[in-house]
């Protein structure tokens, strides 16, 4: 089992960071600052495709969950993005996707296979994750912790809640059902999904499938006119109010 080991560390806009790394693999875990040694609930979260731990979409929502909930949130480098190196592998597919989109050609079926293959290295990255930040007394085994991933962070996402019991609560969205749905019909926590009814690659019949795919009693639709890149900015705000009520936490108006 890996250690975690951190390796720097800041604070700024009242959170503490702390970039990590858990067996070769870098991560940033954001606390209040008032309180990084107080118990309270985690938020992993996944980052898109082509971004990276501390892309502003990330240190963003963690700001919100942060200030605004009093939580700790973590997010690690998918394989092949941020501080990690590409792979011939992750070269090739990406060349694909360049030369299917200058082409006008569809991306899903490119996206859909290569992060099928990131998801698969990912997933035990997240558990191993998980494991060394619940070793942390400001964490604990015993304490909740939510996840929240679009996109590609859903790719990530699925089959890593689909498997893990310590997930309380998940926020996905923007992806395709193909091999996602199989591991959707395996949740059953409340879930928040998120969707485009204008995007330009994922078509509404497929959004719409992938979150009918999921077995959970409680879950949400969010569906806002846009494409693929618009999805609104409140719907982050959402997402805040989603995990404060699963996880115990009291949103306030920074959040």
């Amino acid at each position: 089992m890996h250690s975690l080991q951190f390796t720097a560390e800041s604070s700024s806009n009242g959170m503490h960071e702390r970039d990590f790394t858990v067996g070769g693999i870098p991560g940033v875990l954001w606390s209040p600052v008032s309180s990084a040694a107080d118990r309270a609930p985690l938020i992993l979260m996944a980052h898109g495709g082509g971004n990276h731990k501390k892309h502003p979409a990330m240190s963003g929502r963690a700001q919100r969950l942060v200030t605004g909930c009093g939580f700790h949130v973590a997010v690690i480098d998918a394989p092949g993005h941020g501080d990690r190196p590409r792979t011939a592998h992750d070269e090739a597919e990406i060349a694909e996707l360049f030369r299917a989109r200058a082409a006008g050609e569809p991306e899903g079926p490119i996206v859909v296979r290569y992060n099928d293959h990131l998801a698969e290295l990912a997933v035990p990255e997240y558990q191993a994750t998980l494991d060394a930040l619940q070793k942390l007394p400001e964490i604990g085994t015993d304490g909740l912790v939510g996840f929240w991933g679009i996109n590609m962070g859903t790719a990530i996402g699925v089959p890593f809640v689909a498997t893990e019991p310590r997930i309380t609560a998940a926020v996905f969205g923007q992806h395709w059902p193909d091999v996602l749905a199989e591991k959707a019909k395996q949740i059953t926590i409340p879930i928040e999904f998120d969707m485009q009814w204008d995007d330009e690659h994922i078509s509404r019949e497929e959004g719409l499938a992938l979150f009918d795919a999921f077995a959970s009693k409680e879950k949400s639709l969010h569906v806002n006119s846009g494409k693929h890149k618009e999805l609104p900015r409140f719907e982050v705000d959402s997402a805040v109010r989603f995990f404060a009520r699963h996880l115990g936490g009291a949103v306030t108006a920074t959040a």
